[in-house]
């Protein structure tokens, strides 16, 4: 579904990313991992053809069209949605009027929608003004229920998230990637960015990636990935790397 060929993205004219290749089949979720500041958000916003990142060298292609210099609305029509790790707020713009502006929905589907997001009396609010975090990410993955894409880009969906709001995303997030269809008839797929790793406690990713400075060091099975990290540090995917 995604395939990124040596990718070198910059920001005001330096190199945040280099020599990036990625590929991610149809139903597959992939998990990214590092510091922070390794340019993690960076790759997701080049993806998304985000205003500033300059692609100097590479390609991104989306099921199997080259879009890399395309702009952002073409890619959602295309089937990409991402939710960020700080949304920001908008004044004067309802919750439920964005959602209806962008779907084919009827307001009774959407409602419906909101409803097992528990954000179903935020839809007359202005979009994340005096949200709590929580209520941020459950927003953000409202508005992806909504639009229904095939990529889908999670931005540390647990930043800012408390264990009971972490359950409902857990479970939204997995239902979202079509987790309860086995891997031969879904339609999504998926790239996380995660710091802690609590997102897999509530559904399995087919290959874990970490990177560190702007380059994809390592790719594994996630989980073993996550604890090694826990245990000696990014520091080692560098040595294993160099071995």
């Amino acid at each position: 579904m995604l395939d990124i060929s040596d990718l070198h993205v910059s920001v005001d004219g330096t190199e945040m990313l280099r020599d990036i290749n990625l590929r991610i089949g149809q139903g597959e979720t992939h998990v990214l991992m590092g510091p922070n500041g390794s340019g993690k958000s960076t790759l997701l916003k080049a993806v998304m053809g985000f205003g500033g990142y300059r692609i100097t060298a590479g390609s991104i292609v989306f099921k199997g069209r080259d879009i890399t210099h395309i702009p952002i609305h073409e890619r959602v029509h295309l089937g990409i949605g991402m939710m960020f790790q700080h949304p920001p707020a908008i004044s004067g713009l309802k919750l439920g009027k964005l959602l209806i502006a962008t779907s084919h929905m009827g307001e009774d589907s959407i409602e419906a929608l909101a409803q097992s997001v528990n954000m179903e009396q935020f839809l007359a609010r202005d979009i994340n003004v005096g949200f709590s975090g929580g209520e941020m990410k459950r927003s953000e993955v409202l508005q992806l229920k909504v639009q229904q894409p095939d990529f889908v880009m999670l931005d540390e969906p647990e930043s800012g998230v408390d264990l009971e709001n972490m359950n409902l995303m857990g479970r939204e997030i997995a239902g979202l990637l079509e987790k309860d269809v086995h891997i031969i008839n879904r339609r999504r797929s998926g790239l996380i960015i995660t710091h802690t790793g609590y997102i897999l406690d509530y559904l399995e990713a087919d290959q874990g990636h970490v990177m560190i400075s702007g380059q994809i060091r390592c790719h594994g099975n996630a989980r073993e990935i996550l604890r090694v990290v826990k245990e000696r540090g990014y520091g080692e995917c560098l040595r294993c790397k160099q071995t």
